[in-house]
């Protein structure tokens, strides 16, 4: 049974880019049923390898045995009932309380412990090095070969915005007006961010198995990896390709001269080097660094080409200075001139309406055009309104509800993000496992020499990558796709860490 559970978590876990197609998440698909299929399926995948693994009587006994999860299991129920019954009741300036939803927040609180449940029986299952090198390279070789064959014959999705690009990367060389919106190409799924999260994540490990396995395939994965990164456009996607490789190639260095563990591989490292060079020759063709530009150049703009607005906006102020003529005032120049200020359109009218509250975004109009169009500075500054109007200090550790924090809108930094939704608590239990795996798997690689071989470095590495992806851009922890890939290679970490005999030399 035990070789069963491990073969369909495997299965499992190598599906995860199909169950992130852009179809499922819109259109039809979407609206089938109340929640979308791939978190449906999600849930029963799970609970058929929960039911596989217990089916076992010597794993309740091992699970009846270990008073940590126990415990933990105690806190996350307790919290759960806290947080439900704390959120239930809310002040809001917005009449239909941001669509909360008592239902909608129990389904997330699933969604959250499903990841935390793939790491435990991860690591329970011992899959073997082989079986964890086929999901990880099946893992990038689909999303990958997916992102750069669409994009070759411009079918991908657009990255940023909607429809297709209207470019392949060859065109980027010959034509530089195309615009970074019609190149940046995310292929056929979901979020660019979480893609790229995951593809920065699969970088140390794509590079351990072309550094101990050097063969026409892990060659071919490891540029088309490459490629793929270029192509999505997004900042985490840059920085984790340059970045990575560099950081990947001294990690391998490190084992080689330090450690001792490896053995010399020239041909992977000048593999490794063509790819990195290759990769700064066309980055600067590529829509990462037009973006850059383009919203540079846009701040400045606005900033230049509000000397009218400004002088409209000040003597309606000085004319208007409180009161019920003030707010319809600042919600006429707010309509009308909103744009002129480039504030996201959905931000202003849907997120958190100007007509209910003019006097914030009036506060957010005075700041500069480089703060104004930083996605994650208005994304917080609205969500610290709305914790302001609540007022309630129970915010800070039980959360506003990830329905509230979502229909407002959802905030491109993880961690920070689950603080306003879950709260203090919530975040470190559903979150915090995640970094306490990786500190705890750290500390043993200095403490353990044995257990300081290149696959834990490299794994650990690889999750370190992953965390500051979801730092740094968001749309990561609250993704099941990002996360089961994330809940995996941490339960393989923590296999390898349990592990009582190791192989000293990972190249065998």
């Amino acid at each position: 049974m035990k070789e069963k559970t491990r073969t369909v978590l495997f299965w499992f876990i190598l599906i995860q880019p199909f169950l992130d197609l852009y179809w499922f998440y819109h259109g039809k698909l979407a609206d089938v049923l109340p929640f979308t299929l791939p978190t449906i399926i999600r849930i029963l995948a799970v609970f058929v390898i929960f039911c596989m693994f217990f089916s076992q009587k010597q794993n309740w006994q091992k699970l009846g045995k270990n008073k940590w999860l126990l415990f933990y299991l105690a806190l996350l129920v307790i919290y759960s009932a806290l947080h439900l019954l704390h959120v239930k009741h809310f002040n809001s300036i917005n009449t239909n309380d941001y669509n909360y939803s008592t239902v909608s927040e129990i389904f997330y609180l699933i969604r959250m412990l499903l990841p935390l449940m793939v790491i435990f029986f991860t690591t329970a299952l011992n899959f073997t090095r082989d079986q964890f090198r086929h999901v990880i390279e099946g893992i990038s070789g689909l999303f990958s070969f997916t992102i750069v064959i669409s994009n070759l014959f411009v079918i991908s999705l657009r990255s940023y915005e909607t429809g297709p690009i209207s470019a392949n990367i060859f065109e980027w060389f010959f034509n530089p007006n195309i615009g970074y919106s019609h190149m940046a190409s995310k292929g056929f799924f979901n979020f660019a961010n979480m893609v790229s999260a995951v593809l920065f994540m699969l970088v140390p490990l794509m590079l351990y198995f072309m550094f101990s396995h050097f063969n026409w395939k892990t060659v071919t994965l490891n540029v088309v990896q490459a490629l793929a990164m270029i192509e999505l456009g997004t900042k985490v996607a840059l920085i984790g390709l340059i970045g990575g490789i560099i950081i990947g190639i001294l990690l391998y260095v490190f084992h080689l001269f330090i450690v001792k563990d490896v053995i010399k591989n020239g041909k992977a490292i000048l593999v490794a080097l063509i790819i990195e060079i290759g990769a700064m020759a066309i980055i600067p063709f590529g829509p990462a660094i037009q973006r850059y530009n383009y919203e540079k150049f846009l701040a400045q703009q606005s900033d230049n080409s509000l000397t009218v607005a400004k002088k409209e906006l000040a003597a309606g102020l000085k004319k208007y200075p409180s009161g019920e003529k003030r707010k319809q005032f600042l919600i006429e120049f707010i309509e009308e001139h909103y744009q002129d200020y480039a504030l996201n359109k959905k931000f202003v009218t849907k997120s958190y309406p100007y007509k209910y509250d003019p006097e914030f975004w009036l506060k957010i109009m005075n700041e500069p055009g480089t703060a104004r169009m930083q996605n994650r500075h208005v994304e917080r500054a609205m969500l610290d309104q709305v914790v302001k109007t609540n007022n309630n200090k129970l915010d800070k550790f039980l959360g506003i509800s990830y329905t509230r924090e979502t229909n407002i809108f959802n905030l491109e930094r993880d961690f920070t993000s689950q603080i306003y939704s879950l709260g203090w608590i919530g975040m470190l239990l559903f979150v915090g496992p995640y970094v306490a795996i990786m500190l705890y798997a750290f500390v043993k690689w200095l403490m353990n020499r044995r257990k300081r071989t290149y696959l834990i470095s490299s794994m650990l590495l690889s999750i370190a990558f992953m965390l500051f992806a979801a730092f740094s851009s968001g749309n990561v922890m609250d993704f099941l796709t990002a996360s089961f890939i994330l809940a995996f290679v941490e339960g393989g970490l923590l296999a390898e860490i349990k592990a009582k005999h190791l192989i000293a030399l990972d190249f065998t």
